[in-house]
């Protein structure tokens, strides 16, 4: 054999090999997404890790969600289970506070989820701590400053009770360590086999526009806002308690 013909071979070996799996068949093309897509990804991805860190829902926020003022207030209406009605006359500083500590209680109360039988449910969820979490929103806006510090205080009791319990109770500290662990761990990346498209009519009214573009991700709803992509909503966790 010739050595163009033995060099041509060659190539020909390379390119099959290059083109085919371990079992014979063709590797299939990963697709390729859009840099809106990467990014909204990203940003799910970071919202995990951040919260994981310490259970600091106000810290992965930040970082996260929308920066539009309008658009956190409509949030804390839909997300927050507070109502349009009796939300109406309510500063938007409030109400987007009382639902950042809304859902830092439901954060902190995930790791006691699905306690093992009576004795431990009477010990993770005491008569302060039940009280805490049937809490509902006034119905008249005069009361609102009120509630949100309360629920400041609620914050506060809740973190202490899960802290005593995780120093006091082996089972408890495996518990938050293993939430943790589990948010933190998070591999949130596109898929290679097919291109992710942007949904429409969001229902939350007042979030996004009727033809606007957004990405449900892993539970998070990311749409771009103000050249980003940002948080937008919590979809699997409408219903807090």
């Amino acid at each position: 054999m010739s050595p163009t013909r033995r060099a041509l071979l060659r190539l020909i070996v390379c390119c099959a090999s290059a083109l085919s799996g371990a079992d014979g068949l063709a590797l299939p093309r990963q697709v390729k997404q859009t840099p809106d897509v990467v990014e909204a990804y990203r940003v799910c991805e970071s919202f995990e890790h951040l919260l994981g860190e310490n259970l600091d829902f106000e810290r992965a926020y930040e970082a996260t969600f929308t920066k539009d003022v309008a658009r956190r207030r409509a949030i804390a209406v839909g997300d927050g289970e507070f109502g349009s009605r009796g939300s109406a006359g309510v500063d938007s500083g409030l109400l987007i506070r009382a639902y950042k500590l809304r859902m830092q209680i439901f954060f902190l109360m995930m790791p006691l989820v699905s306690p093992g039988g009576a004795r431990e449910e009477a010990l993770f969820f005491p008569p302060d701590i039940e009280a805490v979490l049937k809490r509902e929103p006034p119905e008249d806006a005069r009361g609102f400053p009120a509630y949100v510090s309360q629920l400041e205080r609620d914050v506060s009791r809740f973190r202490s009770h899960l802290e005593r319990l995780s120093a006091e109770h082996a089972s408890v500290a495996e518990r938050v360590r293993e939430f943790k662990s589990g948010v933190l761990s998070a591999k949130l990346a596109p898929p290679a086999d097919h291109k992710v498209e942007p949904l429409r009519g969001y229902y939350r009214s007042g979030v996004l526009g009727k033809d606007e573009p957004y990405y449900q991700i892993d539970g998070c709803v990311v749409a771009r806002d103000q050249g980003r992509m940002r948080i937008v909503g919590l979809k699997f966790f409408n219903r807090l308690f």
